[in-house]
């Protein structure tokens, strides 16, 4: 037998016979006594809130009675009343104290009052005493339901908030970018005011080389799994870098546009909130441009993930420029690794290896003999040998400027690769 009903068992059936009489101005003396005792409801019980908060004490009073007439009686009809009261509360934009505060004036006012009644109708003492338990069980129970009712609010208000941003976000970042138009109604929905200039900082938990790794499974159910997880860290995130950053999965990563990301400070911030998390900064950009600065980052992130881009575990894609062009067409990028420097492909490998060096070092340092002997220890006459070489194997090409270049290009996406 729960507690309550125990509590209610106590108490001889009769007794609720005796009090019912008190119904009829216990109603109006509880709406009163709460709009004169509890502040935030002393301009607000008219109205829709008004009716609901005299139904609520009705139906309470009410309630309670039939409880002492039957303690096993069902009144689980009654709860709802209960739970939309703290329903609207949170709606109100008021915490629960207020409601609970009335509750409290309520139980006062009926205790008073069934005392009252009781004795006059010569109520045993231990009766009244059993009937004081009641009743403040009884209020603690329906404080229960109308928090239940506030926490449900919440929690759903939470959940749509949530919504939006995700929605934000991959507005933001869209892939061909979005109207600007979509981006404020999409900002506006979220509540972010729109900054005067963003980054897209991009990580993804759990250490997964490719960003869509996560997204990239068979069981639609794993895959909104990870993109929870992603959709948890972002809003981590961007909760600890506060002042408008907002969070959320997209493309495989855990993204959040961080405003201002050039204000003084806010790299060690981003620094502090990642705590040695591997994470990539993109560009800084105008709103509009959001979804650049994500695609930078997340490249930036991919590069950093497969060991081509060395530094720290924040990586900033505008320190690697050159290395994100060179690898923004992969199948362009490995021809011309393999065309142009063809010439050293038929040399035995530990000669490749070396007049790849000493080509390396030459177009770094065009025409230094004593500087290339240098930077690869040798003697200056064994960097004229080599050089003479590389002449037979690429010819004018190595006098022509142009074609340096390329050959340079070539030598750096080789070492990439």
């Amino acid at each position: 037998m729960p507690a309550t009903t125990r509590t209610f068992a106590a108490i001889p059936s009769e007794t609720a016979d005796v009090l019912r009489p008190v119904l009829s101005g216990l109603a109006d003396e509880t709406i009163a006594a709460i709009a004169a005792e509890v502040p935030d409801y002393a301009h607000a019980m008219e109205g829709n809130f008004g009716r609901a908060v005299r139904r609520g004490v009705e139906i309470a009073f009410g309630r309670f009675l039939d409880l002492v007439s039957d303690p096993e009686a069902d009144v689980r009809s009654a709860r709802a009343a209960y739970v939309d009261l703290g329903r609207g509360e949170y709606h109100a934009g008021r915490s629960l104290d207020a409601l609970l505060a009335a509750y409290r004036v309520g139980a006062r006012l009926a205790w008073r009052r069934f005392v009252e009644t009781g004795r006059e109708a010569g109520l045993p003492p231990e009766v009244l005493y059993d009937l004081g338990e009641a009743i403040f069980a009884y209020i603690d129970e329906i404080s229960a339901e109308s928090a239940d009712g506030y926490a449900q609010e919440q929690s759903t208000a939470a959940g749509e908030t949530q919504r939006r941003r995700r929605r934000l976000v991959r507005v933001l970042g869209d892939d061909p970018p979005a109207s600007e138009e979509a981006i404020r109604t999409a900002a506006g929905a979220a509540g972010w005011a729109l900054p005067r200039a963003v980054a897209a900082l991009v990580t993804h938990p759990g250490g997964a080389g490719e960003p869509n790794a996560a997204l990239a499974v068979a069981d639609g159910g794993a895959a909104s799994a990870a993109e929870e997880l992603l959709d948890a860290r972002a809003t981590t995130l961007a909760r600890r870098l506060g002042a408008g950053a907002v969070g959320a999965a997209a493309g495989g990563l855990a993204c959040v546009f961080v405003p201002d990301p050039d204000a003084p400070g806010r790299r060690r911030q981003l620094e502090a909130a990642l705590d040695g998390e591997r994470a990539a900064l993109g560009p800084t950009v105008a709103w509009a441009q959001a979804g650049a600065s994500l695609r930078r980052a997340a490249a930036a992130l991919r590069l950093g993930a497969g060991g081509r881009l060395a530094g720290p575990a924040l990586l900033v894609a505008d320190d690697h420029l050159a290395t994100l062009v060179l690898v923004a067409d992969p199948g362009a990028g490995a021809e011309l690794a393999a065309t142009r420097l063809a010439p050293l492909h038929a040399l035995a490998a530990t000669q490749r290896e070396r007049m790849t060096l000493t080509l390396s070092a030459w177009l770094d340092r065009p025409g230094q003999v004593q500087a290339v002997a240098a930077t690869l220890g040798v003697h200056p006459q064994t960097v004229r040998y080599r050089l003479a070489r590389l002449r037979e194997l690429f010819g004018e090409r190595l006098e022509d400027p142009e074609a340096r270049f390329e050959l340079s290009l070539a030598l750096r996406l080789a070492r990439m690769r």
